[in-house]
């Protein structure tokens, strides 16, 4: 995932770029579940399909219990997550007198997940109280293995206040027990209007011999798995493997016809930007920043995906009372906004907006043009009947893994 920021900063590297650089977009297989609402814990928890996915109140006081600030923080991010000028940070340094050591250290969540691992079965500090994980097979694994600490939500009441309702209790960390989120993303459909004349609308295109050459498709397996069952109906958390056969062999038959021009990880826009390809799968942050002008993304009326970074805390963190208080302070929409105009992807602090159109009331020149555009987008501050249309990733047990990957990833290669 890139995390391109607004056009204006243009006298230093783009993020976006750095991010694209640095990894493969939501890497791996990201293992969402549809977003409810609700925060409470009940007194016997939330189960899901195993593992530590069961927490008490009791549990989350015993974990909570004597631990207090210490003014200290460390935080461990992906590239371009954070304004260059640490602004965001600072703010908070001043407002809580917590110091946070900030540093960019996670470039892909398998080689993360490998890094700490280990510390954290020892129960031992992997050297950061704070961290942004991707919905995923990871965090999956780090919840079920009982390395995550279990949120304090009467600690969280500036979250509590200001979350998006399709932020709130997702089936990937029901109640939020153990993340809230960071940003969120879209898997749409960008398009080229100087060569395709008709209106974009549905995943069906991608399909249209019409375009034979000139699609682009994601190689990440479930990526391109979504979209293969969004095509025949399927709503992929509640897909079993005989959609996946559906879907996969949808996907073999747009493959062996041709009309796949290439499968991408992250130069899709400059593809479709230069005509390469007409069409493509791709991802609202980028589309936002990096496209042309002709570029038009759109979320296709079978649905789109939706996927986020979250915000956890290693249970072995030395200063967990810091980490959470930079998690709540997080969701006052006055500290956010300042973020979001960097970061351009979708904010979970809805509430945002009405700042960000306050700074660009009061800006000028190049700047106010820039704040307008963020506030009025679409694919920062989606519509409710977009959001209506977009789906996660279905949560996948180990077993359904191998499975899920044997259908899906020889489709790009070939086989």
């Amino acid at each position: 995932m890139t995390s391109p920021h607004r056009p204006s900063a243009g006298n230093h590297l783009d993020p976006s770029l750095l991010r694209g650089l640095t990894r493969p977009r939501r890497d791996v297989l990201r293992l969402l579940g549809a977003a409810g609402a609700g925060l409470a814990l009940t007194a016997c928890g939330v189960r899901g399909q195993g593992g530590k996915q069961n927490v008490t109140r009791s549990e989350v006081a015993e974990y909570w219990a004597g631990k207090a600030r210490t003014g200290r923080l460390s935080w461990a991010n992906w590239p371009g997550y954070m304004e260059d000028d640490r602004a965001t940070l600072k703010a908070f340094e001043k407002a809580t007198g917590i110091r946070v050591d900030y540093k960019e250290v996670i470039q892909e969540t398998a080689s993360w997940f490998g890094r700490i691992q280990a510390p954290l079965a020892a129960g031992q500090s992997i050297g950061f109280d704070l961290m942004v994980m991707t919905n995923g097979i990871q965090l999956e694994k780090l919840r079920q293995l009982g390395y995550l600490a279990p949120l304090d939500h009467s600690r969280l009441k500036t979250f509590a206040a200001n979350a998006g309702p399709g932020f709130r209790n997702p089936s990937y960390d029901p109640g939020n027990m153990f993340t809230v989120p960071y940003v969120s993303g879209i898997t749409g459909i960008a398009y080229n209007t100087r060569y395709v004349k008709e209106e974009i609308t549905s995943i069906a295109q991608l399909f249209d011999t019409r375009y034979k050459g000139r699609v682009g498709m994601m190689a990440d397996s479930q990526e391109l798995g979504n979209f293969g069952l969004f095509l025949i109906g399927v709503d992929p958390e509640k897909s079993t493997p005989a959609d996946w056969e559906k879907a996969a062999a949808r996907l073999r038959r747009q493959r062996d016809a041709g009309i796949v021009r290439k499968y991408y990880e992250q130069d899709y826009i400059d593809a479709v930007s230069k005509g390469d390809v007409w069409l493509t799968m791709a991802w609202s942050g980028d589309a936002y920043s990096l496209a042309g002008p002709d570029v038009k993304f759109v979320v296709p009326e079978e649905g789109g995906t939706i996927w986020t970074d979250n915000l956890c805390i290693p249970r072995t963190a030395a200063n967990p009372v810091d980490a959470i208080t930079m998690m709540d302070w997080l969701y006052d929409p006055e500290n956010n906004a300042p973020l979001t105009e960097f970061i351009n992807y979708i904010t979970p602090v809805p509430a945002t907006r009405a700042v960000i159109a306050e700074h660009a009331r009061t800006a000028t020149g190049a700047e106010k043009k820039d704040l307008e555009r963020l506030g009025a987008s679409p694919l920062v501050f989606p519509a409710a009947d977009d959001m209506a249309r977009l789906r996660h990733y279905r949560r996948l047990t180990q077993a359904e893994e191998a499975r899920y990957q044997k259908t899906f990833e020889p489709i790009t290669k070939g086989s």
